[in-house]
């Protein structure tokens, strides 16, 4: 059965569901700063539109477009500048 979230007043929507892999989300966000926690390894893939992102570890805010992901570790926050409307795939390891 599919979960529908909802974050930050609405400008962020996912869907969740299961894959051959384990959990994942589909999802959109309007753009803006954002920042996100995580429980597990998250694998993020932007599957439309563009993302800046601050990782935990890092000190510089780096892109990613349409095809390209990151990985987030456990338990971490991470911060996320939505440049445009962008839509994104995120799988839960």
């Amino acid at each position: 059965m599919f979960k529908v979230n909802e974050y930050f007043g609405g400008n962020v929507k996912s869907i969740a569901f299961q894959t051959d892999q384990g959990p994942a989300t589909v999802g959109v966000m309007a753009q803006g700063e954002y920042e996100f926690g995580t429980s597990t390894i998250e694998v993020m893939m932007v599957t439309s539109g563009k993302l800046s992102i601050l990782l935990p570890s890092e000190h510089k805010w780096s892109e990613y477009g349409q095809g390209q992901s990151f990985t987030i570790p456990a338990n971490q926050k991470f911060k996320v500048n939505a440049l445009q409307e962008t839509s994104y795939l995120c799988l839960y390891l």
